[in-house]
């Protein structure tokens, strides 16, 4: 599919973004070991979601869209086949956690990118904790006891600590993990909803063994990655008002907010409430009135790791040098984030140059539409789109069908807002 963008005038509306990626994973993964229903309103539509909601099917939990029937802690069952995790790297580290403790053997398979992303990151852990697992191909589980472990992060992942902390629920004993910066806390959020015993200590989570989880009555927040795109974009075109309804802020995920407000952008918080113990506000954003050239590093961008390819379209527009840096992650997601956003941008006019762990970013550039290629990552195509919105003339995004996968509903979002 190759989506056409073309400048507009500025976006206005109200929009409810998707549910939040990260929360539905985690609802779907633990709400499958619940003892009972688990009620789930509001999940991600997304390709991603809908491959862990078929893997936990597929081990014994039922599942009809919004209720979630678990199988308590010991009632899952080997799957007839590989789980196809599709291109979700979420659902594969997270259920290696989850299958680790189980008595029988699993393999996680996925499509080509996801074959390629690095899962020895979570093996490692996970055998320290007894468990069966290797890889490539991934694979876990089968009548190896777990024990309790204290395991010291070098690369902040949220999914791996997560895969630890659920194992953990297995363990012998307890198991402490420790960051080397804070990752969104989702799953602790979720596992003290459901009873177990969570203690969190700056950048050290522990976790202890649990008999019983309870189901869950969740609505789910709108999620912030989703919603940092239209933040940029509004903030980006004179005249620009959008409101977003129920939107998650989770103190772990809101760096992005706070940088865009430190650099110009005008975001305001209202309605602030909660939903299954996690923060959730409307967002207001109106176009920024002068802009500032930014500078991310270390733990910083490890914080907003999923906004990063739109706030590099951002920086084209801010003035003097920017630079973002300490995100080689990037590099081992569904594509190379950092040479995608760098093609894609070079070939509309930006000045932005790839280094090992991000780009440098002159501004503020005139931007020119054009051919250009989403490689086949959501966060990519939706970047592009932004910056279509503020170029001159047509930009054509090329395998932009991939934004499925986390945010059906984009394209018809984006035509609404113009």
């Amino acid at each position: 599919m190759i989506a056409t963008v073309r400048p507009a005038r500025k976006l206005d509306g109200e929009i409810r973004v998707p549910g939040d990626k990260s929360i539905s994973h985690r609802a779907l993964i633990l709400g499958s070991i619940a003892s009972g229903r688990s009620r789930l309103r509001g999940l991600s539509p997304g390709a991603d979601v809908q491959s862990t909601a078929r893997c936990v099917q597929e081990l014994g939990a039922q599942f009809d869209g919004s209720v979630l029937e678990g199988c308590a802690m010991r009632g899952l069952h080997a799957a007839g086949r590989a789980l196809d995790c599709g291109n979700s790297g979420t659902t594969m580290r997270l259920l290696a956690g989850l299958l680790a403790a189980q008595d029988f053997e699993s393999e996680l398979t996925g499509d080509e990118s996801l074959s390629r992303r690095p899962m020895d990151r979570v093996v490692a852990p996970l055998s320290e904790m007894g468990a069966r697992a290797s890889w490539p191909p991934l694979r876990v589980g089968g009548m190896k006891p777990l024990h309790g472990i204290s395991h010291a992060m070098t690369v902040p992942s949220a999914q791996v600590k997560s895969a630890i902390l659920i194992a953990a629920l297995f363990a012998n004993g307890p198991t402490s993990v420790v960051e080397p910066v804070k990752t969104r806390d989702h799953t602790e959020v979720m596992l003290r909803a459901m009873g177990a015993a969570v203690e969190s200590d700056g950048l050290r989570v522990q976790v202890e063994p649990a008999g019983r989880l309870e189901p869950l009555d969740l609505d789910v927040p709108g999620d912030l990655s989703a919603a940092g795109f239209w933040l940029v974009a509004a903030g980006l075109m004179p005249g620009s008002r959008i409101r977003l309804e129920g939107v998650g802020v989770n103190p772990t995920r809101t760096a992005f907010i706070n940088l865009l407000q430190g650099c110009g952008f005008q975001v305001k918080l209202s309605k602030p409430r909660f939903a299954g113990g996690e923060p959730v506000a409307d967002l207001e954003v109106t176009s920024a009135a002068s802009l500032r050239a930014i500078q991310v590093s270390g733990g910083q961008a490890a914080e907003m790791i999923d906004e990063l390819p739109v706030l590099a379209v951002a920086a084209t527009q801010m003035p003097g040098r920017s630079v973002i840096a300490g995100a080689a992650e990037l590099r081992v997601k569904e594509s190379n984030r950092i040479e995608a956003m760098e093609e894609g941008l070079t070939a509309m006019g930006a000045d932005i140059t790839a280094v090992e762990d991000g780009w440098v970013i002159n501004g503020p550039r005139y931007l020119e539409g054009g051919r250009v290629s989403a490689h086949g990552d959501h966060r990519v195509a939706m970047a592009l789109a932004v910056a279509g919105l503020i170029a001159d003339g047509r930009t054509e995004i090329e395998g932009a069908e991939c934004v499925e996968i986390s945010y059906p509903d984009f394209f018809d979002h984006l035509e609404y807002l113009c």
